[in-house]
């Protein structure tokens, strides 16, 4: 069979890909193979903003899903963020794992998750301030913190996979996994964010059923995807978007389970309608 790629913008397409721009500064491509949908955000294009869920109940955030989330603050955009405790439990308040900074307000810090199977200690965090500007940061960050996001480790690392090990060579404890049946190994539900090499375009990715090396590595090859994180996945995998035509919000995924979860946290986009 032959795969005819093309360029687009810099970015390698399959020419199954459905790619479409439901507003300004946003490009969202599906890749049905694979189960893939990438929604590229434009940081400076007009209109974008870019939040996450801010602090509530008797822990650090309220769960609720992401395209109720969406719809809450009026975003176009959603996709579900941090990893979160307790779990599995049906409570609705919760603490998530990692830095989480909503609009100024930073309700959680670097830390040692106690799932040390999977997260990595002080993982970095995707830090983007109130004019946009995005990085990847760590516990060393010296600026003012506006809004971030942490997963469980950076898995594209300068625009090379680097996925985090067990130890003896590496950071993670071994428990039921090892080097050689890794849980980034496992196909799964995956959400990531990254960014581009110039850090001007903002990067949020699902995919139904792939493991993090094979998924990093489409992100690095066609998406132009130089810096990226994990985030929670499985049944917490969910994107949403709102219906440029109709206005009404539309999870784009396959939510394992069949319906979106109620998640810790999630990551919004606001952006402009088309004229």
């Amino acid at each position: 069979m032959i795969v005819l790629v093309v360029l687009f913008f810099g970015l390698a397409l399959n020419a199954a890909d459905v790619v479409t721009r439901p507003f300004v500064g946003v490009t969202h491509t599906h890749r049905a193979a694979l189960g893939l949908h990438v929604v590229s955000v434009d940081l400076r294009a007009r209109g974008i903003r870019v939040t996450l869920s801010g602090p509530g109940g008797t822990r650090e955030t309220i769960r609720r899903t992401t395209p109720d989330f969406m719809e809450s603050v009026g975003a176009q955009v959603a996709i579900n963020a941090h990893f979160f405790l307790p779990y599995p439990s049906e409570e609705a308040d919760a603490d998530v794992i990692g830095l989480a900074a909503s609009e100024g307000v930073v309700y959680s810090w670097f830390e040692r998750p106690t799932q040390a199977y999977a997260l990595v200690a002080a993982a970095p965090a995707i830090h983007i301030d109130r004019f946009n500007r995005a990085s990847v940061i760590d516990d060393a960050w010296p600026g003012v913190l506006w809004t971030a996001v942490a997963g469980s480790a950076q898995i594209v690392t300068g625009g090379r996979v680097t996925i985090p090990a067990y130890a003896p060579l590496g950071a993670l404890t071994p428990g039921e996994y090892t080097n050689t049946r890794s849980w980034y190994a496992v196909r799964t539900a995956r959400t990531v964010i990254g960014l581009s090499r110039d850090r001007r375009r903002l990067v949020l990715v699902t995919a139904e059923k792939m493991d993090l090396p094979a998924l990093a590595a489409v992100l690095v090859r066609d998406f132009g995807v130089y810096e990226a994180l994990n985030l929670d996945g499985g049944g917490s995998t969910t994107l949403a978007m709102e219906n440029g035509r109709t206005g009404v919000g539309e999870v784009l995924n396959s939510p394992t389970g069949g319906r979106p979860r109620r998640v810790a946290s999630s990551l919004a986009v606001f952006a402009a309608r088309r004229r």
